[in-house]
């Protein structure tokens, strides 16, 4: 009897193993961590140690940018300062910003977020914080605003510190966050672009394309649905990448650390479009469910109830619909009278664990049967009926006279 326990147990845990297996083989990637996540539900499409903590580079200054443009106008003129540009160790990617070099938080941003420039990071640092310290408590305390759980900044542009560091997931949450800035969103899509002349540079030859080969039409990396966001390297953190890609409806972030950062991201992305999908599986206005309410009167009291907006889910495309139930909640003591249009009641989708819920509204009103209006009725019942009572008896009557 032992013996059989024993391998029982071993058959179930062989095919546990190869449940595990079979899930874990059907997407990996290279990089250290990553993440992949559907934008506007949140759902979690992919994961690798997406909470370890990691050394984010330069997608450091997704959060530096988003700062920026929401305490700076793009035309606010910024002077550079010595400290901005001999606090950068040798190697690090610059824009050659000259000290005293009076420039636009404009060119600034695209030299920070398309060149990767480490200069332009310290001196928009210096000019929103007043010190890269008091910038960089600025950074710290959006990312706890966002939710970030694993986040320390300690510089605007990722430059290597043992205590500057994120994690895969906490780096989708900014990334979410910034895309929702239209001046970013554009920002991060921009391919190409050169700086201006300037009080203390006299030539046009700043010129620079993006380090993001996802979204350059001359790399082998390009990948035609990519709309940003920003790479990242240093020889610690090794190559990373935050992107997000759009196509049919559909909006995914992917975030790579330490490893193949685009042909990872890509995977992730193709990923994603060949088994997901958008699905409407309700029209706004249509009729869900009809009802009846108990006080209403004869000719009001059959209710439609109406969706007040579509319901468009991701779901896998192998789901079968047929088997999504919806969930239908009423208001507590629906009575009438009812307006038409007027909130009756909640209906709730559950669609690979993820939940879409929209209002219920009345189609019609809904008439009150009033009191005395059923007294009258029955009052009126009661006289017929002592009508036909007192006519009938007349009847019976008049034929016994006759017999007699």
């Amino acid at each position: 009897m032992k013996i059989k326990k024993k391998v029982l147990f071993f058959i179930m845990l062989v095919i546990i193993s190869i449940q595990s297996i079979s899930f874990a083989n059907e997407i990996s990637i290279n990089s250290r961590a990553g993440i992949l996540v559907e934008v506007s539900t949140g759902r979690i499409i992919y994961e690798k140690r997406s909470t370890e903590k990691m050394w984010p580079a330069s997608t450091t200054k997704i959060m530096t940018a988003i700062l920026v443009l929401e305490n700076c106008n793009l035309d606010d003129m910024v002077t550079v300062t010595e400290t901005a540009i001999s606090n950068i160790p040798s190697g690090y990617v610059i824009c050659d910003l000259q000290i005293g070099e009076e420039i636009s938080v404009k060119d600034l941003l695209n030299a920070l977020m398309i060149k990767s420039a480490n200069d332009a990071a310290y001196v928009l640092a210096e000019h929103v914080g007043g010190s890269v310290n008091d910038f960089a408590y600025m950074m710290n305390q959006k990312a706890k605003e966002l939710g970030c759980t694993s986040t320390h900044f300690v510089n605007p542009n990722g430059i290597h510190n043992e205590n500057h560091y994120s994690t895969a997931y906490d780096l989708y949450l900014i990334a979410k966050y910034a895309m929702k800035n239209e001046t970013f969103r554009n920002l991060v899509s921009t391919t190409e672009y050169t700086l201006p002349i300037t009080n203390k540079y006299s030539n046009e030859d700043r010129s620079f394309r993006t380090t993001n080969d996802l979204i350059n039409p001359d790399s082998s990396n390009y990948y035609k649905n990519a709309i940003g966001i920003k790479t990242g390297y240093t020889s610690q953190a090794g190559n990373c990448l935050v992107s997000e890609s759009s196509r049919d409806g559909l909006e995914f972030i992917s975030v790579v650390l330490n490893g193949d950062r685009f042909t990872d991201s890509k995977k992730l992305f193709d990923y994603a479009y060949d088994n997901f999908t958008l699905t409407k599986i309700k029209e706004k206005n249509t009729v869900v469910d009809t009802i009846e309410i108990d006080n209403a009167t004869k000719e009001t009291k059959t209710l439609d109830l109406l969706i007040n907006e579509s319901i468009t889910v991701m779901n896998n495309k192998n789901l079968d619909f047929d088997e999504i139930i919806p969930e239908i909640t009423l208001n507590p003591g629906l009575l009438a009278p009812i307006e038409k249009g007027e909130e009756v009641g909640v209906i709730k989708y559950k669609v690979d664990d993820i939940e879409y819920s929209a209002k219920l509204l009345a189609a019609t009103d809904v008439k009150e049967q009033k009191y005395y209006e059923m007294i009258f009725l029955l009052g009126i019942v009661l006289l017929m009926g002592a009508f036909v009572l007192i006519n009938r008896k007349k009847r019976i009557k008049r034929k016994r006279r006759k017999k007699k």
